[in-house]
């Protein structure tokens, strides 16, 4: 556990008294509710306070190995790192999300410093990570939009910039967004929007990216994937996926089981970054909740896009287990 200095009002100075006098003098609650004369809820709060905004940041080491063997079996078998999120089978898999999220957004503050670049897909799964983040000014960082998200119903401006707002104002980073649809109707007419100097200055930016943060696409997943419940998809894009034998998305790119993403329609017409784009990153990092998605998981795993992985305990199960 590390305790930062951040300077900020007094609630700030507050709980980081509360922190200090608890977590490294070991006094009891009610021990610090009487120094600091305020009432036990009151230090709870503080405390809390301290956890949620960054003040406080607390690991867990194991004393046998810093890996389980879990996570030894994905690493050795696919080459990513995997954050496994402890759940069981009773937990909802809206509950499931949420606790994967919540790990994600606590990973992402050892991960994200001065001088980056941050490229953030939006989704179902980022969208709960966003709201989790744990505030860590740092300095010159940049967060870059990877995909449109207009559609014929909605601009998607308000969805997307939510998400990349709550990056930016977590890391009081820039914000670079990407007005542009998902997907075009035609792939000349997003080949004419990519010559143009405004978009060439985003695809510039997410080009030089240090970290990509994205979930993975299911047409079949419990908690919907907004690319597919959103209305970004009409019946023919659906037999088009379903000929090529599509089984999920990263940032709107479409792949195969085997990972293959070469002559599926649909990519040629959207504005998610192609993965040789997304591997220029030197981290990139997937978050997955529920069994639903595994075929999808299995399927972006062989893309060789994943660095890390922020994954529950049994779909993690499930994938090392996979053929």
């Amino acid at each position: 556990m590390n305790i930062f200095e951040n300077e900020g009002d007094g609630r700030t100075a507050e709980a980081m008294r509360a922190a200090h006098l608890y977590y490294i003098q070991n006094l009891t609650m009610d021990a610090i509710a009487s120094e600091l004369t305020i009432s036990r809820s009151s230090v709870s709060r503080l405390i809390a306070f301290a956890r949620d905004s960054g003040l406080v940041e607390i690991r867990l080491h194991s004393p046998i190995d810093q890996l389980t063997q879990l996570q030894h079996q994905l690493h050795d078998r696919f080459g990513l790192t995997a954050h496994i999120v402890p759940t069981g089978d009773a937990v909802t898999e809206i509950d499931r999300l949420d606790r994967v999220a919540m790990s994600a957004a606590r990973i992402l503050t050892d991960f994200v410093d001065s001088t980056m670049i941050v490229g953030v897909a939006w989704g179902s799964t980022i969208a709960s990570v966003s709201r989790h983040l744990v505030r860590k000014p740092v300095r010159n960082t940049q967060v870059v939009q990877l995909n449109g998200a207009g559609n014929a119903h909605t601009t998607g401006l308000v969805y997307a910039s939510e998400i990349i707002g709550r990056f930016g104002a977590a890391f009081g980073a820039t914000v670079q967004q990407f007005p542009v649809p998902a997907f075009f109707d035609d792939p000349a007419t997003k080949e004419a929007f990519w010559r143009e100097r405004s978009t060439a200055r985003v695809l510039a930016v997410q080009r030089r990216m240090d970290v990509a943060v994205f979930g993975i696409g299911s047409p079949s997943a419990d908690v919907p994937s907004h690319v597919y419940a959103g209305g970004y998809l009409d019946r023919a894009d659906y037999d088009d996926l379903a000929r090529a034998h599509v089984v999920g998305d990263i940032a709107t790119i479409f792949f195969r089981a085997d990972g293959s993403h070469n002559d599926i329609p649909l990519n040629a017409r959207s504005s998610g970054p192609g993965f040789t784009v997304l591997m220029k990153a030197p981290r990139r990092i997937a978050v997955v909740s529920g069994q639903a998605k595994l075929a999808a998981l299995r399927g972006a795993v062989a893309t060789g896009v994943i660095t890390d992985l922020v994954v529950d305990e049994i779909t993690a199960g499930q994938l090392a287990a996979m053929d």
